[in-house]
């Protein structure tokens, strides 16, 4: 197998209609009006889907029921008038439905803008697998950072969503190249290519050998990130990775935000060291105070001399 870049579904305009879904965690109901009113000023046409603001009956840390949360997701996706799912919030809950979700239904859809990160990253693998559609790795709608526009998330959301072309090179202030590559493996001038895949380190380890989730990536600019993993947690989840092959061929790796988490950069070296990929660190993206939105599924750059990687393509077409 090697990665294909997906269908990119449409830029957004004004006046488009929007489902807001929860597929994890529950979230107060002030910061999802909040998110909400952020997206309506940009002309948007905003839904919440039935089931968003409920609470699972035994579990307080499932938005609702599994079968509810499942409907929600599909009907947003199936229904034509819609030109985007985004995610309330993260937490934990994504995979728990994912087998009532009708895929053959939902390939038959036309492709939209699907948005979250987090727990949202079994979705991102699914939507890619069994979908062929790209997604944005970005903001959720009752996230703080997307509330308050931390380092601009929320801005660089929109212009994603709506201006594609504006937001080609993504980049952070912290960002470095922390290991070259093998220069078998990398262009004379520092650049590798490759069709980017990734999220939630935890989330891509429990999704491999299940029906949503990929054998291997050969050919992907891996982006990881995370919360709350102690150091030997993530040399877990890469050696896991390493051991059922679905590293094999990967292009590059490109680290994002890692909040409470142990020394990351030190066990990627250690564990992807004798795969020979370049490796950059703290591009911006995940949960951090402020997240950059990063396009899963589209053909990129990764250039080790200015730890920047920029799309092929626009996110949207």
């Amino acid at each position: 197998m090697y990665l294909q870049p997906l269908t990119r579904p449409r830029r957004l305009t004004a006046g488009d209609r929007v489902v807001v879904v929860a597929p994890s965690g529950p979230m107060p109901k002030d910061r999802l009006d909040a998110g909400c009113e952020i997206l309506r000023d940009w002309g948007l046409d905003v839904v919440v889907a039935s089931h968003v603001t409920d609470q699972h009956e035994k579990f307080d840390y499932l938005a609702g029921a599994d079968e509810h949360r499942a409907a929600d997701l599909q009907e947003a996706w199936c229904d034509p008038s819609v030109a985007a799912v985004l995610c309330a919030r993260g937490g934990y809950g994504a995979q728990r439905m994912m087998d009532l979700l009708d895929w053959s239904a939902m390939a038959a859809a036309e492709p939209k803008v699907f948005a979250g990160f987090s727990d949202i990253t079994a979705l991102h693998e699914a939507f890619a697998n069994c979908l062929g559609v790209a997604t944005l790795h970005g903001p959720m709608v009752a996230s703080t950072a997307f509330i308050d526009d931390v380092a601009g998330t929320a801005e660089h959301f929109r212009q994603t969503l709506f201006e594609p072309e504006s937001v080609m090179t993504l980049t952070s202030p912290t960002a470095q190249t922390i290991a070259r590559g093998d220069p078998s493996m990398v262009s004379e001038d520092g650049t590798v290519s490759g069709v980017t895949i990734g999220g939630c380190i935890s989330m891509l380890a429990a999704e491999l050998a299940t029906p949503t989730g990929r054998p291997n990536i050969s050919g992907g600019i891996l982006l990881l990130e995370d919360v709350d993993e102690d150091t030997y947690r993530l040399d877990r989840y890469i050696t896991h990775m390493l051991r059922t092959g679905w590293l094999d061929g990967v292009a590059a790796v490109v680290l994002g935000s890692w909040h409470n988490c142990g020394a990351l950069d030190e066990v990627v070296l250690d564990r992807f060291g004798d795969l020979g990929v370049p490796v950059v660190s703290e591009l911006g993206f995940g949960h951090g105070e402020g997240t950059l939105t990063v396009p899963l599924g589209i053909p990129a750059t990764l250039d080790t001399k200015t730890s920047t990687l920029t799309l092929d393509t626009p996110a949207l077409a």
